[in-house]
């Protein structure tokens, strides 16, 4: 199935169906991709990307250009088929599998004996064998007879995906061994790393254990930022020193969790099993409560200043992006207007028009402004200029939840500097 005969059907080229249809096409097999959204698909065969990941807009249109990449909205007759859509949380914080459900309707017509179907998506466990392969069985067609079916999560970096697809150990997992085998073969087309076999399921929990273990130690991290809060010592100093021990790797506080996956994924393996998921709802509980204690903090320091205005530094969810899914500060973002504290934002990748008072510079975005907020670890926040900055604040107020700004260059540079995980200082913006 290594020919140019092989046909992929892939549902959802977004953010990891669109750069595995190009990793296939540039590797000689012809690939579909399909989107119900008419716009993204006129955008994609005009060659222009509408999701931000450096390196893939030149090998979108060389693939194009190949002839083994085309859109469409409706799937076409393949050998193989990838699902890789959306899996949201509902707002009972159960898994929403309609898209996986549409996906897998779309493509039922379309079966015949051989053929391959690969989920994607990140999905409860049990979700190949109890969700999608009845869909695909009401063709006549029998899985694991008939179909090879199988699960094969992501595991890649925004920023880095191109790479990470292509040298990343991968795990594949059949309803059966000829699945499994058949999914490797298919995907060691372009991946480099290892490729590790095991059954559906435990390749579903395997996805969620991931996210699952970094949401728990970025928990930790911020529980511990704020003891170190109250006990007076510098978390992110403490965490350093804590991590020379060989068997430690403690996360760093922040200002909550955000992306699709780690804000996500845990809550699938609560609504899998509630009653003994009881460590992970906790970290849950813990990473949701921290955007709105960040933006009491910055209430606090506030308080006595008459029409106070902040200037939050970062939509995206991490440094370097252009993603804000779930982004935290989003939630800090609402969570001050709701306070009827006046906000201006800046991000150089991420761009909303839905959000009031967003400026294309940071200047404009803390003239007048009596607190300057880092939230996302972009470089250009790394490189500001404080000392220009400075004098177009109200008052130098600087909140750092990211630990990007040297403490002594910004005091150099006029700021009062506090932030996430060191004493409170219990003094508002009317005795700077």
């Amino acid at each position: 199935m290594r020919s140019c005969n092989y046909e992929t059907c892939r549902n959802g080229p977004g953010y990891i169906g669109l750069p595995t249809a190009v990793m296939f096409a540039r590797h000689g097999v012809q690939v579909h991709g399909v989107d119900i959204n008419e716009h993204v698909i006129e955008t994609l065969k005009n060659k222009t990307l509408h999701i931000e990941e450096p390196g893939l807009g030149e090998m979108l249109v060389e693939a194009i250009d190949s002839g083994h990449l085309t859109f469409g909205t409706e799937p076409v007759s393949a050998d193989g088929f990838i699902i890789a859509v959306p899996t949201p949380v509902n707002p009972d914080k159960t898994a929403n599998l309609n898209y996986v459900r549409s996906a897998a309707k779309m493509i039922q017509p379309l079966l015949k004996e051989g053929n391959l179907v690969i989920l994607e998506s990140t999905s409860p466990p049990g979700t190949t064998l109890k969700v999608l392969s009845p869909i695909l069985e009401s063709s006549g067609l029998k899985v694991g007879k008939d179909l090879y079916v199988a699960y094969s999560p992501e595991r890649v970096l925004p920023g880095k995906l191109l790479d990470e697809l292509v040298h990343n150990n991968r795990i594949v997992g059949g309803v059966n061994a000829d699945s499994s085998i058949m999914t490797e073969r298919i995907y060691k087309i372009f991946v480099k790393g290892m490729i590790h076999q095991t059954d559906a399921t435990t390749a579903e929990m395997v996805k969620l254990m991931e996210n699952t273990y970094r949401d728990v130690n970025i928990a930790l991290a911020n529980e511990l930022a704020r003891i170190a809060e109250q006990v007076g010592c510098d978390i992110w100093k403490a965490v350093e020193l804590a991590n020379c021990h060989p068997r430690v790797n403690v996360h760093s506080p922040g200002p909550g969790v955000g992306g699709h996956c780690i804000a996500v994924d845990p809550w699938f393996l609560v609504e899998a099993s509630p009653g003994d998921a009881k460590l992970i709802q906790t970290a849950r509980a813990i990473n949701d409560d921290v955007p709105k204690r960040i933006a009491n903090q910055i209430k606090v320091r506030t308080e006595g200043v008459a029409n106070p205005k902040v200037s939050l530094l970062g939509l995206a969810y991490k440094g370097n992006i252009g993603d804000a899914r779930e982004s935290p500060s989003l939630t800090i973002l609402q969570e001050l207007e709701d306070m009827e504290i006046e906000c201006a934002v800046h991000d150089p990748y991420v761009v909303d028009k839905r959000i009031k008072n967003q400026f294309d510079t940071v200047e404009e975005t803390v003239r007048h402004s009596d607190c300057l907020i880092i939230l996302t670890d972009h470089n250009e926040y790394k490189a500001l200029d404080l000392k220009s900055l400075a004098p177009l604040m109200r008052h130098t107020l600087l909140y750092d939840t990211k630990n990007l700004i040297n403490k002594e260059q910004a005091e150099s540079a006029g700021f009062r500097y506090e932030k996430v995980g060191e004493s409170q200082i219990n003094t508002n913006l009317l005795h700077l």
